[in-house]
């Protein structure tokens, strides 16, 4: 007696096929959504900490910051534009702090018209200075010369793939009373200290303004996790 064999016809082979397309459709934005998060958490604690280790150790060799030379203000042209100051802010870091790092490498781009300095660490991840002053720095956790590119081109970017810190322990007025006499912390500029206002502020709160400014502050709060009602998708 002959035993029949009995497989799978065409139909329900594609069948098949067309229910794990749409699992897996399903399933992946969501699974790469807590791979971006995980990013971030990790990598965002990590420069926090290691940028606060060069502050303690450049105040041990150089004294306290506010008798730095390091510090590069707004400075205006005869029109009223902001200047680029990159290449102060390089001289800046490199005097102060780049000897307390383990910078992989330094990338100079140029986006329209304009010069910027990418500090590259060991993990991926890099920062770089705002163009016009030293006192803000965007974070950004993987790909960041094409967020950067994307920022200049006005696309969303801040809380999505960079996240803002401030260093500026100088300033005793109340908007950067979360900043003065400490080292890097996350953009807390005018914050009056509500979880309501790093939210929905009109000019910096995370789920209102393009800038994301006080997205770093959210995370921050949430013990460097992104927390369920983030108000952003972070992606690379």
């Amino acid at each position: 007696m002959f035993k029949i064999i009995k497989g799978f016809t065409m139909a329900e082979v594609l069948i098949t096929l067309g229910i794990l397309g749409v699992v897996i459709a399903m399933t992946l934005p969501g699974l790469m959504g807590k791979y971006n998060n995980k990013i971030a958490e990790t990598r965002l604690q990590k420069f926090y900490s290691i940028f606060n280790q060069a502050i303690l150790q450049s105040i041990v060799k150089n004294g306290p910051p506010e008798s730095w030379s390091y510090w590069n203000n707004d400075i205006k042209d005869e029109e009223g534009n902001s200047i680029n100051r990159q290449e102060d802010n390089k001289k800046s870091f490199d005097l102060y702090l780049a000897p307390f790092f383990n910078i992989s490498s330094v990338q100079e781009i140029e986006i329209s018209g304009e010069k910027y300095y990418l500090y590259y660490l060991a993990d991926g991840s890099a920062f770089s200075f705002a163009r016009h002053e030293n006192r803000d720095i965007s974070f950004y956790p993987k790909n960041a010369e094409k967020c950067l590119k994307k920022s200049k081109a006005q696309e969303p970017t801040g809380g999505v793939c960079s996240f803002i810190f401030s260093f500026y322990p100088l300033n005793k007025a109340t908007e950067w009373q979360h900043a003065y006499k400490k080292g890097l912390e996350p953009f807390m500029y005018r914050w009056n200290g509500s979880m309501e206002q790093l939210y929905n502020d009109a000019t910096y709160g995370c789920a209102k303004a393009d800038n994301g400014g006080y997205c770093t502050a959210i995370i921050q709060q949430n013990g460097w996790k992104v927390p369920k009602d983030y108000p952003k998708r972070i992606a690379y």
